[in-house]
């Protein structure tokens, strides 16, 4: 594999292939979680508890639930856009949508459950401890998402 992540040998429609099939694995995986998070968020207003939050708790409620939406409705949008582009020749279109999908996806996907250990926080123990939790939480997708990435793209830049 060259550093660009091609193939040698490889055709342009190969790689787009490739792409795609690389693309589909991580959504699986992150279709799986975020869709999880919403079927539990909108079960929450149903349970006795919902009634003790206050006005500002729940309007963090409808966000986190608004942003786990915003989220599946992301991380799902490339099957819905293969299916309706299917055998059209639209694959490059279709790998560069996909991507920023699942990237804009998997921000939401962080923000929304910064935000639902926000409320947690908020609910058992208190806004101080909720707002650390948050910092952490945000740190901690910002690290392993973001950092660590771009400390290895930098490091492979330097080597080569």
């Amino acid at each position: 594999m060259t550093d660009d992540g091609r193939v040698k040998g490889e055709t342009r429609d190969e790689r787009l292939t490739r792409n795609w099939n690389e693309l589909l694995q991580e959504l699986r995986v992150a279709q799986t979680g975020v869709q999880i998070l919403t079927a539990f968020l909108l079960t929450v207003p149903f349970t006795e508890r919902f009634e003790d939050l206050s006005d500002g708790q729940e309007l963090v409620y409808l966000a986190v639930l608004s942003g786990s939406v915003a989220a599946t409705a992301l991380l799902v949008a490339p099957v819905a856009m293969h299916r309706a582009l299917f055998r059209q020749g639209q694959r490059p279109w279709l790998v560069r949508a996909a991507h920023r999908c699942a990237s804009v996806g998997l921000a939401a996907l962080a923000i929304t459950v910064s935000g639902v250990l926000w409320l947690v926080f908020d609910v058992v123990i208190g806004p101080t401890w909720a707002w650390w939790a948050f910092a952490a939480s945000a740190l901690l997708f910002g690290s392993l998402w973001i950092a660590l990435p771009l400390l290895n793209h930098r490091a492979r830049s330097r080597v080569s």
